[in-house]
């Protein structure tokens, strides 16, 4: 009557490694969403269309970005999420940079001294490979007109 079964043993082995097994994938998942790409191509996307001179910002809830004309890449514990801009290109800055002043709006006559450089910072931006670079928390879109010179400066 107090005699365990032959089969029992092997049941409970088989439920104590299935119990592993489960405990160690769920130890594995993410805790962390990935990061809204999407979101944030909508935004710069909305300002690259105005038609007057206006700024934006969006919180980035990632770890790393990279930023380049034509798309924009977010990482984070959760992943890596892309997105394509629609209305592109726009100039990829840095807040550091003479350009991260003007997507922070300084005016573009009060940071470079000519039209001229204004538009071949812009240039060196835009061919400028993107690199996964450490974020802000927040990205600052602002288009902007300057003699000649329709932009929209993307600040991370």
């Amino acid at each position: 009557m107090f005699d365990v079964p032959f089969e029992s043993l092997y049941i409970w082995t088989a439920l104590s490694v299935a119990a592993v097994v489960l405990v160690g994938t769920v130890a594995g998942l993410p805790t962390t969403p990935i990061p809204d790409a999407t979101g944030v191509a909508d935004t710069v996307d909305s300002v690259a269309v105005a038609d007057y001179d206006t700024t934006a910002e969006h919180p980035l809830e990632a770890d790393a970005v990279s930023l380049g004309s034509r798309r924009i890449a977010l990482r984070n514990d959760g992943g890596t999420a892309h997105a394509a801009f629609a209305f592109g290109p726009v100039t990829p800055t840095t807040y550091e940079s003479r350009l991260g002043s003007v997507a922070l709006g300084a005016q573009p006559s009060a940071v470079f001294e000519s039209p001229a450089a204004f538009r071949a910072a812009v240039g060196d931006a835009r061919t400028t490979n993107s690199s996964w670079r450490p974020v802000a928390d927040t990205l600052v879109v602002r288009h902007v007109s300057w003699e000649g010179t329709d932009v929209t400066v993307v600040a991370a």
